[in-house]
């Protein structure tokens, strides 16, 4: 097994000169069928022998982006060729690596023909551009770009900082975007669906109850620094619940502490509360929310 999907090897070709080889394919092409550059060949192949990825991990299409792709393809053409490997065993088939929308929108035209760029990849970096290319849309939710990151994270062995310099973004932008995978699917679906801001979620984040917390935010219209107000207010209540505000209660957590929490929370997408006594001893408590992510946890914890 050449393949092995939990293999930490780092980026490698797998992302960052994997991305980067790809980009330098799209750059060199001149749009001009056979034409080269740079060792990059364009061929027009014809549509019935390209075949869409089985584990593209993009399932759904929204309707008005295609009819608007279309129209575009139909008045300029695709300024942009698809990218796609040989089928193994089947003569002159081939699977799409990336442009799967365009190969759909140039149906409805019709076209017969559509520019691509052949590339030799394995199993593992078509999955990788699939999950760069699904990260990359302009109308991705973001807990759809979350999971694409942990998806990174957890098949490939990717740290959170390596993701951040092959893919342009800062560490603590990755990194709170994961922690929305701690909120419960409920509050996930309020901001898939827009009820919920990012702000308000990652404000939901530490809340002792954040299903119903979320539905006071909507109901009541509250705002972003409302909502974290409600949240800080919240903390000692539970607090004096179970008898911790008393004169033997602990201290607040150091900063170093809760970036540490932080840091974990973002890199396993489950909840993390680090219980650091005197002494040297303490407790680590890791909060899933489902069976499937205690199956990822016990994946990742037997892989160690």
């Amino acid at each position: 097994m050449s393949d092995q999907p939990n293999k930490r090897r780092g980026l490698g070709r797998g992302l960052s000169a994997l991305m980067a080889e790809v980009g330098a394919d799209l750059a060199a092409d001149n749009s001009t069928s056979g034409q080269s550059g740079a060792g990059v060949s364009v061929r027009m192949l014809p549509i019935e022998a390209l075949h869409p990825n089985p584990n593209q991990p993009r399932r759904n299409f929204a309707p008005d982006a295609m009819r608007e792709l279309t129209a575009s393809i139909r008045e300029r053409g695709i300024l942009q060729p698809l990218i796609a490997r040989p089928l193994p065993d089947i003569a002159n088939q081939f699977q799409i690596v990336a442009g799967e929308r365009r190969w759909r929108a140039a149906q409805q035209v019709p076209l017969h023909e559509v520019p691509v760029i052949l590339r030799e990849l394995t199993d593992n970096e078509v999955l990788e551009i699939a999950i760069i290319e699904n990260i990359q849309r302009e109308d991705l939710d973001p807990i759809e770009e979350a999971q694409g990151y942990r998806q990174l994270i957890e098949t490939f062995g990717h740290t959170q900082e390596k993701l951040a310099e092959a893919l342009g973004k800062s560490r603590s932008y990755i990194a709170n975007l994961l922690r929305l995978l701690q909120l419960p699917g409920e509050v996930q679906t309020m901001l898939i669906e827009r009820k919920l801001t990012i702000g308000h979620a990652r404000a939901l984040i530490t809340a002792p109850d954040p299903l119903a917390l979320a539905q006071r935010v909507i109901a009541d219209g509250l705002s972003v620094r409302e909502t974290e107000a409600l949240t800080r207010s919240q903390q000692p209540t539970r607090a004096n619940r179970s008898g911790s505000a008393s004169s033997g209660a602990k201290p607040a957590k150091d900063a170093d502490t809760r970036m540490l929490e932080s840091d974990l929370s973002a890199s396993l997408g489950m909840g993390v509360v680090i219980d650091h006594r005197p002494g040297g001893e303490g407790r680590v408590t890791i909060r899933y929310h489902s069976l499937d992510q205690l199956d990822q946890l016990c994946q990742l914890l037997s892989t160690r």
